[in-house]
This record gives C-alpha cells, structure tokens and sequence, in this order.
C-alpha cells in the first residue's frame, strides 16, 4: 500500500464518510445512503426537452414537450431538471440554499452533468442566476453560482459567473402566479456590461437550484440573447412540478 493510500485509510478512519442528507455512513464521500436514494426522486426516462419536466411514457429518443411548454414556449432553447423538487429532494435543495450546505454543489454537479449531457457537447459558457447584490451580502454566497462552477469544472466548460447582474432587489417568488412572477423579473435581468462579449456569438448553459414556473430562467435567456447568444439552454437541479 503507497502511503498516500494509507493516509486516506487512516483519514477515512477518524472521519467516515457521511451521507449528504441524513448523515448516515455511507461507503464514498459525496453520496447519499440507500434510504435517502430511494427516497429522492432523481429525474430519467422521458421529460420535456424544453423545461425537463417528467412526463409519462416511454422515451424512444423523440423530442416531446409538456403541455405547458407547447402552449407557452420558454423563452430558452432546451431544458433539464436532475431532480423533482420535494421530499428529499427539496431538502437538498433548501440545505444548500439556506443552510449553508456548500459541500452539497459538487455532488448536485454530477447529477445535473447527467441530465444535461446533450446541452453540454460543444462545451458551452456556463452561466449561473445571478442574486441581487443585498441578498447575496445576506447570504454569503450565490447557490447557483456555486453549482455552476462545480458543473464547468466536471466537463471541462468554461464559466463565467458574473456574466448577468440582477440590477433589481426583487421580493421572494415563491406562491405568485408565472404572470406575476414575469412581471417582477422584467428588466430585472441584464448582462453585466463588461461581459457582454463573453456572450456574444456563444452557446450559453444557464444553471439555477430549482425552477417553478421558469420566469427568472427566461428572463437570463433574454438578457444573453439581447447582447448576441446564439443559442441558451438551461439546467436546474430541482425541478418542481405541477407549476
């Protein structure tokens, strides 16, 4: 055994791994126990390739749409979700959020790398939801950002993190309709000005921790088709359904 072996053994020893949502023992670092993974609803088979909702049936490698989607497209190229938004689920999600459950980025990365292999080829600039600089000062740090960090550096992407600025303090979403919610985030969005040219002519990769109705996505898909994007794709971690 070389010794870097026995100081990882020696190391596991003393701090055994955990699992990331009970603090179970688990076998590796950055995994959840077999109760937790089977009590988190990771999102596969067929889902709409606009929002990545789940949706019933087969996936026989067609393009299909929730009827959400068809009868208001989003305003961004194509969509997927690593989990749906509840039970354990959502308290990863809210660990990470508001908990300061920073550890939690790297291995959401791999589950969002998963889901979103088709939007990743041609490597496209990652770019996370941004936070108003009052709530980011509360918070300490911008989940998304984390997030997507954590997914560029997984596939070899480059990421820009304060490539959009949300130049308005807007108030919680959570309970308003997807009317009041587009209403809220217009032109509260923009790209940051001395990024723009990071923008321009790129495929974008937009990373959030959970999308609802996809208001705040669609107004960064705007703000980076506004300064010459020539494609936007999303991916969230969470995905709540039934918005």
């Amino acid at each position: 055994m070389t010794l870097r072996a026995r100081i990882q053994t020696a190391v596991s020893l003393v701090y055994p791994a955990r699992c990331l949502n009970c603090g179970g023992l688990v076998d590796s670092d950055f995994g959840l126990c077999g109760s937790c993974w089977r009590e988190t609803e990771f999102i596969s088979g067929l889902t709409c390739d606009c929002c990545g909702a789940p949706l019933p049936g087969e996936d026989d490698g067609q393009v299909v749409h929730c009827d959400a989607c068809l009868a208001r497209p989003q305003d961004w190229d194509h969509g997927r979700a690593a989990l749906v938004y509840g039970g354990q689920g959502r308290r990863l999600v809210l660990a990470l959020k508001h908990g300061d459950r920073t550890d939690l980025a790297r291995p959401a990365s791999a589950w969002m790398a998963r889901v979103a292999e088709p939007l990743l080829r041609g490597k496209p600039l990652v770019v996370p939801v941004p936070l108003h600089w009052s709530r980011l000062l509360r918070r300490r740090y911008n989940q998304s950002a984390l997030l997507a960090q954590a997914l560029a550096a997984r596939t070899g992407c480059e990421c820009c993190p304060d490539a959009l600025l949300r130049s308005v303090a807007t108030p919680m979403l959570e309970g308003r309709s997807r009317e009041e919610r587009a209403q809220i985030l217009d032109d509260a969005i923009r790209p940051h000005p001395r990024m723009a040219d990071r923008l321009e002519g790129r495929s974008v990769l937009l990373v959030d921790d959970v999308m609802t109705s996809g208001a705040t996505l669609s107004a960064c898909a705007r703000a980076c088709f506004a300064v010459g994007a020539n494609a936007v794709s999303v991916v969230v971690l969470a995905r709540v359904t039934g918005a």
